[in-house]
């Protein structure tokens, strides 16, 4: 009897461990590739490789993975054109972080949860999203500023190798995703303010750039007008009658 009771309170364990990271996953992932995130768990959950909670087997329906795989195929080629990624970004700062807010939620309702508890789980579900979506966010505007594509290329196949590994290991290895989410959070907390000053920095030099550009014309020196001299007559000295 104790050894099955302590088995039961060890499976009980392992499900809320997998629950939690499951619920981090998807939020964290959201944040960085919404579509991405969507297509993986609803393709695992419709082929049988994961067993999503109630409120996420949505997902797995063919008609939400076949949209999710059309805005995939979209931000596959939007993400890696230098200056369309970054609009892309702030476009869907109003469309990742809610979406990981409620995937979160519906991810806690394996727990059973309360309405509290499930709003709670939305609302860290949220800042985990809003967390990895300015981060990457914030990282891509100054990858931008470099002239040259490649390291905008590498950085989002990179991220988009992140979101299918990172919820492969949140479903399969729930402790050692748990593990890199708090590393990646601590990372995150330290760079995104080194982030916005340097967007700071490149914000004030177009401003002064295109304030230059402004004033250039205004400052520079008309040029003379040519004036054309009229002949002056001289005059001559008149002779006098002998």
């Amino acid at each position: 009897m104790e050894n099955e009771a302590i088995q039961a309170l060890s499976l009980a364990d392992n499900e809320t461990i997998q629950a939690i990271a499951l619920m981090l996953g998807v939020a964290w992932a959201s944040g960085i590739n919404l579509y991405a995130a969507v297509l993986v768990l609803g393709l695992l959950g419709n082929a049988g490789y994961a067993d999503l909670p109630p409120a996420l087997q949505v997902l797995q329906d063919p008609l939400v993975i076949g949209v999710a795989g059309i805005m995939y195929f979209i931000e596959f080629f939007a993400d890696k054109t230098p200056g369309v990624d970054s609009g892309w970004d702030a476009i869907h700062t109003f469309i990742r972080i809610p979406a990981g807010a409620v995937m979160a939620a519906g991810a806690a309702q394996a727990f059973e949860v309360n309405q509290a508890l499930e709003l709670a789980a939305a609302l860290v579900g949220g800042g985990v999203a809003a967390t990895s979506h300015f981060t990457k966010a914030g990282s891509r505007l100054m990858i931008n500023t470099s002239p040259e594509p490649v390291t905008n290329w590498a950085a989002s196949i990179m991220e988009d190798v992140a979101v299918v590994g990172g919820l492969w290991a949140a479903l399969n290895y729930p402790l050692l995703f748990i593990g890199l989410l708090v590393l990646f959070l601590i990372v995150a907390i330290w760079l995104l303010p080194k982030i916005w000053r340097a967007i700071k920095r490149v914000v004030a030099k177009i401003r002064a750039w295109l304030r230059g550009n402004e004033q250039q014309p205004s400052g520079v020196a008309a040029p003379p007008v040519k004036t054309e001299e009229t002949p002056r007559l001289e005059s001559r000295p008149t002779s006098e009658s002998g």
